[in-house]
Protein backbone atom coordinates (compact mmCIF):
# COMPACT_ATOMS: atom_id res chain seq x y z
CA UNK A 1 0.00 0.00 0.00
CA UNK A 2 2.92 2.30 0.89
CA UNK A 3 4.05 2.37 -3.04
CA UNK A 4 0.71 3.03 -3.87
CA UNK A 5 0.13 6.14 -1.62
CA UNK A 6 3.73 7.21 -2.87
CA UNK A 7 2.40 7.16 -6.66
CA UNK A 8 -1.36 8.95 -5.68
CA UNK A 9 0.84 11.76 -4.20
CA UNK A 10 2.22 12.71 -7.51
CA UNK A 11 -1.15 12.37 -9.33
CA UNK A 12 -1.42 15.99 -7.85
CA UNK A 13 0.11 18.17 -10.98
CA UNK A 14 1.39 20.61 -8.24
CA UNK A 15 3.29 17.83 -6.35
CA UNK A 16 4.28 16.35 -9.51
CA UNK A 17 5.71 19.64 -10.54
CA UNK A 18 7.99 20.13 -7.45
CA UNK A 19 8.56 16.71 -7.29
CA UNK A 20 10.63 17.22 -10.82
CA UNK A 21 12.39 19.78 -9.91
CA UNK A 22 14.01 18.94 -7.05
CA UNK A 23 14.95 15.98 -8.52
CA UNK A 24 16.59 17.35 -11.68
CA UNK A 25 18.64 19.82 -9.37
CA UNK A 26 22.22 18.44 -8.38
CA UNK A 27 21.79 20.09 -5.31
CA UNK A 28 19.71 20.14 -2.27
CA UNK A 29 16.78 22.45 -2.89
CA UNK A 30 15.40 25.26 -0.58
CA UNK A 31 11.88 25.71 -0.15
CA UNK A 32 12.74 29.21 -1.72
CA UNK A 33 14.20 27.75 -4.84
CA UNK A 34 11.42 25.06 -5.20
CA UNK A 35 8.96 27.80 -5.37
CA UNK A 36 10.43 29.50 -7.76
CA UNK A 37 11.15 26.51 -10.11
CA UNK A 38 7.56 25.52 -9.98
CA UNK A 39 6.10 29.34 -10.16
CA UNK A 40 4.21 28.92 -6.90
CA UNK A 41 3.97 30.57 -3.53
CA UNK A 42 6.30 29.63 -0.82
CA UNK A 43 4.09 28.61 1.71
CA UNK A 44 2.28 26.13 -0.94
CA UNK A 45 6.01 24.94 -2.58
CA UNK A 46 6.71 23.98 1.80
CA UNK A 47 2.90 22.58 2.20
CA UNK A 48 3.78 20.07 -0.86
CA UNK A 49 7.25 19.25 -0.53
CA UNK A 50 6.44 17.92 3.26
CA UNK A 51 3.83 15.92 1.49
CA UNK A 52 6.10 14.44 -0.83
CA UNK A 53 8.79 13.69 2.58
CA UNK A 54 5.63 12.23 4.46
CA UNK A 55 5.64 9.79 1.31
CA UNK A 56 8.61 8.45 1.38
CA UNK A 57 9.53 10.01 -2.33
CA UNK A 58 12.27 13.18 -0.79
CA UNK A 59 14.43 13.23 1.71
CA UNK A 60 15.19 16.79 4.10
CA UNK A 61 17.65 18.07 6.32
CA UNK A 62 18.07 21.03 7.71
CA UNK A 63 21.38 23.26 7.11
CA UNK A 64 22.86 26.65 7.43
CA UNK A 65 23.40 28.12 3.24
CA UNK A 66 26.18 30.27 4.67
CA UNK A 67 27.96 27.92 5.84
CA UNK A 68 28.62 29.77 9.27
CA UNK A 69 27.80 29.00 12.46
CA UNK A 70 27.00 30.84 15.99
CA UNK A 71 25.16 34.07 16.67
CA UNK A 72 24.50 35.76 13.62
CA UNK A 73 24.56 32.89 11.16
CA UNK A 74 20.90 32.70 10.40
CA UNK A 75 18.66 30.01 10.91
CA UNK A 76 18.99 26.47 8.83
CA UNK A 77 17.57 26.42 5.56
CA UNK A 78 15.15 22.94 4.95
CA UNK A 79 16.43 21.51 1.90
CA UNK A 80 15.34 18.74 -0.05
CA UNK A 81 16.69 15.80 -2.57
CA UNK A 82 15.07 12.54 -3.83
CA UNK A 83 14.90 9.82 -1.46
CA UNK A 84 16.87 6.52 -2.02
CA UNK A 85 13.52 4.55 -1.93
CA UNK A 86 12.19 3.16 -4.85
CA UNK A 87 8.54 2.72 -5.50
CA UNK A 88 6.85 -0.52 -7.84
CA UNK A 89 2.93 -0.73 -8.12
CA UNK A 90 1.68 -3.39 -10.19
CA UNK A 91 -2.00 -4.55 -10.86
CA UNK A 92 -2.23 -7.78 -10.33
CA UNK A 93 1.16 -8.51 -8.08
CA UNK A 94 4.21 -9.27 -9.83
CA UNK A 95 7.87 -9.73 -8.67
CA UNK A 96 10.32 -9.16 -11.41
CA UNK A 97 13.28 -7.82 -9.36
CA UNK A 98 13.14 -11.27 -7.71
CA UNK A 99 13.63 -13.10 -11.06
CA UNK A 100 15.68 -10.54 -11.87
CA UNK A 101 18.31 -10.88 -8.75
CA UNK A 102 18.36 -14.65 -9.25
CA UNK A 103 18.92 -14.44 -13.02
CA UNK A 104 21.77 -11.83 -11.96
CA UNK A 105 22.99 -14.03 -9.74
CA UNK A 106 23.21 -17.34 -11.70
CA UNK A 107 24.82 -15.37 -14.83
CA UNK A 108 27.03 -14.03 -12.03
CA UNK A 109 28.11 -17.65 -10.51
CA UNK A 110 28.08 -19.21 -14.05
CA UNK A 111 30.37 -16.37 -15.22
CA UNK A 112 28.00 -15.36 -18.20
CA UNK A 113 29.49 -11.73 -17.95
CA UNK A 114 30.74 -12.16 -22.02
CA UNK A 115 27.30 -12.96 -22.79
CA UNK A 116 25.50 -10.93 -20.71
CA UNK A 117 28.03 -7.75 -22.09
CA UNK A 118 27.31 -9.21 -26.00
CA UNK A 119 23.30 -9.06 -25.25
CA UNK A 120 24.11 -5.12 -23.90
CA UNK A 121 25.14 -4.13 -26.73
CA UNK A 122 23.05 -5.95 -29.33
CA UNK A 123 20.29 -3.86 -27.01
CA UNK A 124 22.27 -0.42 -27.42
CA UNK A 125 22.27 -0.95 -31.04
CA UNK A 126 18.63 -1.48 -31.31
CA UNK A 127 17.92 1.34 -29.32
CA UNK A 128 20.63 3.17 -31.82
CA UNK A 129 18.59 2.37 -34.71
CA UNK A 130 15.35 3.17 -33.28
CA UNK A 131 16.24 6.78 -32.09
CA UNK A 132 18.24 7.61 -35.74
CA UNK A 133 21.41 9.10 -35.98
CA UNK A 134 23.64 9.72 -32.56
CA UNK A 135 25.72 12.41 -33.58
CA UNK A 136 26.60 14.25 -30.44
CA UNK A 137 25.95 14.22 -26.59
CA UNK A 138 22.59 15.86 -27.13
CA UNK A 139 21.14 12.58 -29.10
CA UNK A 140 22.97 10.23 -26.35
CA UNK A 141 21.32 12.40 -23.40
CA UNK A 142 17.99 12.20 -25.07
CA UNK A 143 18.13 8.29 -25.45
CA UNK A 144 19.23 8.06 -21.87
CA UNK A 145 16.32 10.55 -20.77
CA UNK A 146 13.95 8.44 -21.99
CA UNK A 147 15.47 5.09 -20.61
CA UNK A 148 15.11 6.38 -17.00
CA UNK A 149 19.28 7.57 -16.50
CA UNK A 150 18.93 10.89 -16.07
CA UNK A 151 21.87 12.03 -17.50
CA UNK A 152 23.52 15.42 -17.29
CA UNK A 153 26.13 17.04 -18.76
CA UNK A 154 28.81 18.63 -16.73
CA UNK A 155 29.56 22.38 -16.24
CA UNK A 156 32.66 22.29 -19.35
CA UNK A 157 29.84 20.28 -21.65
CA UNK A 158 32.03 17.33 -22.39
CA UNK A 159 30.78 14.43 -20.07
CA UNK A 160 27.74 13.32 -19.75
CA UNK A 161 27.03 11.83 -16.45
CA UNK A 162 23.84 9.76 -15.31
CA UNK A 163 22.22 10.58 -12.22
CA UNK A 164 20.40 7.47 -11.79
CA UNK A 165 21.17 3.82 -12.42
CA UNK A 166 17.60 1.75 -13.71
CA UNK A 167 19.51 -1.52 -12.37
CA UNK A 168 20.41 0.24 -8.96
CA UNK A 169 19.71 -2.48 -7.01
CA UNK A 170 20.98 -5.50 -9.39
CA UNK A 171 24.29 -2.96 -9.44
CA UNK A 172 24.38 -3.09 -5.55
CA UNK A 173 24.64 -6.63 -5.23
CA UNK A 174 26.42 -7.65 -8.63
CA UNK A 175 28.23 -4.61 -9.59
CA UNK A 176 31.06 -6.27 -12.14
CA UNK A 177 28.42 -7.96 -13.61
CA UNK A 178 25.46 -5.08 -14.31
CA UNK A 179 28.14 -1.97 -14.56
CA UNK A 180 30.12 -4.17 -17.52
CA UNK A 181 26.33 -4.62 -18.90
CA UNK A 182 25.83 -0.74 -18.77
CA UNK A 183 28.83 0.02 -19.97
CA UNK A 184 28.43 -2.81 -23.30
CA UNK A 185 24.86 -1.16 -23.76
CA UNK A 186 26.05 2.43 -23.75
CA UNK A 187 29.15 1.10 -25.80
CA UNK A 188 26.33 0.05 -28.00
CA UNK A 189 24.50 3.04 -28.21
CA UNK A 190 26.89 4.70 -29.19
CA UNK A 191 28.36 2.61 -32.11
CA UNK A 192 31.14 4.36 -33.91
CA UNK A 193 30.34 7.72 -33.09
CA UNK A 194 33.83 9.93 -33.75
CA UNK A 195 34.53 11.81 -30.68
CA UNK A 196 32.11 9.92 -28.05
CA UNK A 197 33.09 7.42 -25.77
CA UNK A 198 31.04 5.08 -22.94
CA UNK A 199 33.26 4.46 -20.23
CA UNK A 200 33.64 3.31 -16.34
CA UNK A 201 33.57 6.09 -13.83
CA UNK A 202 32.15 5.19 -10.56
CA UNK A 203 30.80 8.49 -8.44
CA UNK A 204 28.93 8.03 -5.22
CA UNK A 205 24.99 7.77 -6.05
CA UNK A 206 25.25 7.70 -9.62
CA UNK A 207 25.63 5.23 -12.44
CA UNK A 208 29.43 3.53 -13.08
CA UNK A 209 29.46 4.69 -16.52
CA UNK A 210 29.76 8.38 -18.34
CA UNK A 211 30.14 9.03 -21.77
CA UNK A 212 32.39 11.44 -22.85
CA UNK A 213 32.92 13.67 -26.08
CA UNK A 214 36.21 14.44 -27.43
CA UNK A 215 38.36 16.57 -25.69
CA UNK A 216 37.89 14.07 -22.53
CA UNK A 217 38.78 11.24 -24.59
CA UNK A 218 42.27 10.98 -23.70
CA UNK A 219 41.73 10.97 -20.04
Amino acid sequence: MEDIEAIVVLQDPVRRQLYEYVVAQDHDVSRNEAAEGAGIGRTLAAFHLDKLVDAGLLATESRRLTGRSGPGAGRPAKLYRRSGAEHHVSVPARDYRTAADLLAEVADGARLDVELRAAAAREGRAARAAAGPIEDLDAVRAVLSARGYEPRTDADGAVLRLVNCPFHVLSERHPALICGMNLALLEGLIGDTEGLRARMDPRPGMCCVSVTASKNNDD
